[in-house]
């Protein structure tokens, strides 16, 4: 399934990034485009409004339709090695993956519905005003929207992560930070899902998600394939109780990173590199 247009655009935006190792760049066309005073206001009246009548009764009908989501868009979702969450403490978790799709958290909600926990994911703030159905998604199915200043960062986000944590949610973050459509190679991380483990000193649940190509072509696009997603789970990375915040993060980050590399060379059987090439993207048909 294809969710937006301009894909071509899309890839050769990411072709350009990719080149130049500019990993966090936007790339979609036509995103919400809003100032940091109106993004402000924007998660300000998203805080206020879930206390009202109307907003906890339309988040319990998001949770159930994202349940329902995650049980049919991702039903050919295959996961792998639960045996890393075997001995997963009981409590809440953050979990890592690859941002590749405006779908993929569906994959990590499939993973989230097996291990019977619920699960919270972090957005960017211009997500809550996306058109349509996405709209209400990401107004109503448990989202922390994330607003990038240091005052929203430092203060209020801290409060509404650790609600989540507390009710022993998995808190699903991206740490690559921007959607790169269809991209196969995980991405340099950014540090804040792992500063944000330590301070609430959760575990890092890392997953990296691999992207099949089917036979079957697109009902609505003749130049990709369908495609098909595993859930590979790696080993849980802890907090060290004998290191700082800081410190804690930068290792569990940096291990996080080397999972997810070694994750991808063992099933794609190739080394990483960052030069772009078709196959990158995956169903591209220009990539055969």
């Amino acid at each position: 399934m294809i969710i937006g247009n301009n894909r071509e655009q899309v890839i050769q935006n990411i072709k350009t990034a990719a080149n130049n190792r500019d990993f966090t760049a936007k790339v979609e066309v036509g995103d919400p485009v809003m100032s940091l005073q109106q993004r402000t206001a924007l998660v300000d009246n998203f805080w206020k409004n879930q206390a009202t009548l109307s907003s906890k009764l339309n988040n319990e009908v998001g949770k159930i339709l994202l349940d329902t989501l995650a049980k049919t868009i991702s039903a050919s979702t295959e996961i792998k090695g639960l045996k890393y969450l075997k001995d997963l403490p009981q409590g809440g978790a953050i979990v890592t993956a690859n941002h590749f799709n405006q779908t993929d958290a569906l994959t990590i909600k499939r993973l989230a519905l097996k291990c019977h926990h619920h699960l919270s994911i972090v957005i960017e703030d211009t997500n809550l005003k996306l058109p349509g159905f996405f709209r209400y998604l990401m107004n109503y199915i448990g989202t922390i929207p994330l607003v990038n200043s240091p005052s929203y960062i430092g203060n209020e986000f801290p409060k509404h992560l650790h609600n989540a944590l507390e009710r022993n949610n998995w808190v699903l973050i991206f740490p690559e930070q921007e959607m790169w459509w269809n991209y196969r190679k995980p991405r340099k991380p950014q540090r804040g899902a792992y500063y944000f483990a330590a301070k609430q000193n959760v575990p890092i649940i890392s997953t990296f998600i691999e992207i099949q190509d089917l036979p079957k072509l697109e009902k609505d696009n003749p130049d990709f394939y369908q495609t098909k997603y595993i859930v590979h789970v790696l080993p849980t990375i802890y907090p060290n109780p004998a290191l700082n915040e800081n410190q804690n993060s930068k290792l569990m980050m940096a291990q996080d990173y080397k999972q997810k590399v070694e994750a991808f060379e063992a099933i794609y059987n190739k080394k990483l590199d960052y030069d772009f090439t078709p196959w990158d993207i995956a169903g591209w048909r220009h990539n055969n």
